[in-house]
């Protein structure tokens, strides 16, 4: 099944919830994601992440682990998973907050700022979740790893296979972002500086080269974004 369902995506009605539903289990593959969860501790009783959950499972994750917020780092999108997550952190009283980040592409500079000025003003607990919670997942519990003064060896433990991120793919540029950082500074130099001062999403993006067996693997047998 891919065709696109169509619902109003408030489901105020029954219909549009059950069609919201079908999309989701069929088109946005959340089949799956009824018994994979890829669900970690990022910052123990303050950040945690996974994939993109379903009403179920983000009810129990928002009342076992005080979930105040919710990032949702697909950005806002016309599917049933989006249409259920945003009807479920409504009735729980969550705040969700929409910051897109690429997988497969160089981390946008002006992103990671703003997420670095957002980050303080966060209501904690926070759940962030892409869509399979192995890459932007990755790149962004990295990134707060390091807002929260871990070492570099330690932030990018975030982006590993046990989590379903392969460095080999075209995903491996969030590697390549941060071991670029490390190469140049040795990990001494404040990383929001050199991401401002120093880092050029151009020159990441000509440098870095994916295997394309790997691609394949996470772009068409997975169906990652």
């Amino acid at each position: 099944m891919s065709k696109k369902i169509s619902f109003d995506p408030s489901l105020s009605r029954p219909s549009d919830r059950y069609k919201a539903w079908i999309d989701s289990l069929f088109i946005d593959h959340s089949i799956f994601r009824l018994v994979w969860t890829n669900f970690h501790t990022v910052i123990p009783n303050k950040v945690y992440r996974c994939n993109h959950p379903t009403p179920g499972r983000l009810q129990k994750i928002v009342q076992q682990y005080h979930i105040k917020t919710i990032i949702n780092l697909r950005g806002k999108r016309d599917c049933g998973s989006d249409a259920l997550s945003r009807h479920t952190a409504k009735e729980l009283e969550v705040t969700l907050l929409d910051l897109p980040f690429e997988s497969r592409g160089a981390p946008h500079k002006d992103r990671i700022l703003n997420l670095a000025r957002l980050y303080p003003t966060l209501a904690f607990p926070i759940l962030i979740h892409c869509k399979s919670g192995a890459d932007r997942a990755g790149l962004v519990s990295t990134l707060i790893a390091l807002f929260e003064n871990q070492t570099i060896e330690k932030a990018i433990e975030q982006l590993s296979w046990k989590f379903g991120h392969f460095k080999q793919a075209k995903t491996g540029i969030l590697d390549q972002f941060f071991i670029d950082y490390y190469q140049q500074t040795k990990g001494q130099s404040d990383f929001l500086k050199w991401v401002q001062d120093e880092y050029h999403e151009d020159i990441l993006r000509k440098k870095f080269q994916h295997k394309k067996l790997s691609s394949f693997i996470t772009d068409k047998i997975l169906h990652r974004e």
